[in-house]
């Protein structure tokens, strides 16, 4: 089986080895399979992005501040990052199918808790619920690409799910600007409830990636275990950090953002929609230039070359925001350039850590995904103290996570080996895959991208 960047001879020595298949009837229909987790993945920023036009309107008819209405988001990541640490590892020893549909079941009954809530304490408790269990859907359609595919072809089919990943930016906060011109934030939610609802009728139809025999039983001390076995990994905990980091900067701007376009500039939720939708564009336009790119240049090369680039975007919107109120364009520019970046680095740091744990995707796709919601719903909020709409305590949050990113992935996997002098290769075979007999003698998995990296 091939993987990224030439791993060591013996690791790869045989054929590509199809896993268990899947039905042949959904094998035919690779293409809408694909597109149904790329909405699923998308859970996360459908379930933020769309009520972001009318934080303002909440904060309102709540009688709320910006900090407080900030925890409703908040609330929400904390729910995505409990609920992926609790669909991730359960799915190791259930299958993928059943989390998924038993997640997407909740989260439509939620959404409608949400809509219906009395106040902001009630909002946040829900947004928690909601978050909690849309994680199904982020946590087990990674887990089940991760089952699908191995090395060079796991990026390139991560970049390509990242269209449908960016899409939800792109389309949620539009959607959620023409709905405030009908009806009150609570219509919001209702559409959430929808959506959930069409999204269980879709998946309905998924088959099952992890076959019974490739299972483990869902104990707490196994993930304990597990959890050890991916921090010890150098090139795990570095790319994992990376995205970590990254993400919580990315959440920052989302929460920070309405508040700055529609409270300090005075502008219109449509308009701050507008700009919410340019900023996706970017950061889908460069995750697919990303796949393309990782033909022919090593995944690692395209990760470390998005951090910096993403760092020199956060910092120079920080050097912009301390200047006091500058022009809106001064600051959407460099913001652009940060999101844009971001759509290269999540896909290839995401396929570089998941690359050598076919064992225990589940586990190690839960933690991929809980840390940058935890940052986030921790960080997120520190956006809001410098006042309603403050360009400048955004920035130094942005700022300080993208320099995170960018020396964690440097620093933890210094000495570790991502390339091997060899550009990517794609897997030719494109069923379900499991590692080759002979790859994993010395405790190497297939799908290792070069020297192991563990640490100890």
């Amino acid at each position: 089986m091939e993987t990224f960047e030439g791993s060591p001879p013996g690791e790869t020595g045989g054929p590509a080895q199809a896993g268990p298949d899947v039905p042949s009837e959904h094998r035919k229909h690779g293409l809408a399979m694909l597109a149904v987790l790329g909405a699923l993945s998308a859970f996360g920023p459908l379930a933020m992005d769309m009520y972001l036009p009318s934080t303002p309107t909440i904060a309102a008819a709540l009688h709320a501040g910006q900090s407080l209405v900030q925890l409703t988001l908040s609330g929400c990541l904390a729910g995505l990052a409990v609920g992926q640490l609790v669909a991730g590892p359960l799915s190791d020893g259930m299958g993928r199918r059943r989390p998924l549909l038993a997640g997407l079941v909740a989260f439509t009954a939620f959404s409608v808790a949400c809509a219906l809530a009395p106040d902001i304490g009630s909002l946040i408790a829900f947004r928690f619920l909601q978050g909690m269990a849309g994680a199904a859907g982020v946590v087990l359609s990674l887990a089940m690409v991760r089952d699908m595919y191995e090395g060079t072809e796991l990026a390139r089919v991560l970049g390509s799910l990242t269209l449908v990943f960016g899409l939800a930016p792109v389309l949620a906060p539009v959607i959620g600007g023409q709905i405030l011109r009908f009806t009150s934030w609570r219509g919001v939610f209702g559409v959430l409830a929808a959506i959930g609802l069409a999204l269980l009728a879709a998946s309905w139809f998924l088959p099952e990636t992890l076959p019974p025999d490739r299972r483990t039983p869902p104990r707490f001390r196994q993930l304990l275990a597990d959890s050890r076995t991916l921090a010890r990994d150098r090139r795990y905990a570095g790319n994992t950090a990376a995205v970590a980091f990254g993400t919580a900067a990315l959440i920052t701007y989302i929460s920070s953002l309405p508040f700055i376009v529609e409270d300090a500039y005075k502008q219109s939720p449509q308009l701050f929609s507008l700009f919410f939708m340019i900023n996706a564009i970017g950061l889908t336009s460069m995750a697919q230039l990303g796949a393309r790119l990782v033909r022919r240049h090593p995944v690692s090369r395209l990760a470390r070359a998005s951090l910096v680039v993403q760092v020199a975007g956060a910092l120079a919107f920080l050097a912009v925001a301390l200047t006091g109120h500058p022009p809106l364009a001064a600051l959407l520019v460099p913001l652009f350039v940060y999101v844009a970046s971001f759509g290269m680095l999540r896909p290839n740091a995401t396929a570089l850590a998941l690359a050598g744990h076919s064992s225990i995707a589940g586990t190690a796709s839960a933690w991929l995904g809980a840390l940058p919601f935890l940052l986030g719903a921790l960080l997120a909020p520190l956006a809001g103290l410098g006042g309603q709409g403050a360009a400048a305590a955004a920035g130094i949050v942005i700022g300080t996570l993208c320099v995170a990113a960018l020396a964690s992935q440097v620093l933890i996997t210094r000495g570790v080996d991502l390339t091997a002098g060899q550009a990517p290769r794609l897997v030719r075979n494109k069923k379900i895959l499991r590692p080759h007999p002979t790859a994993r003698a010395g405790g190497r998995e297939a799908g290792d991208i070069g020297t192991s990296g563990r640490m100890g």
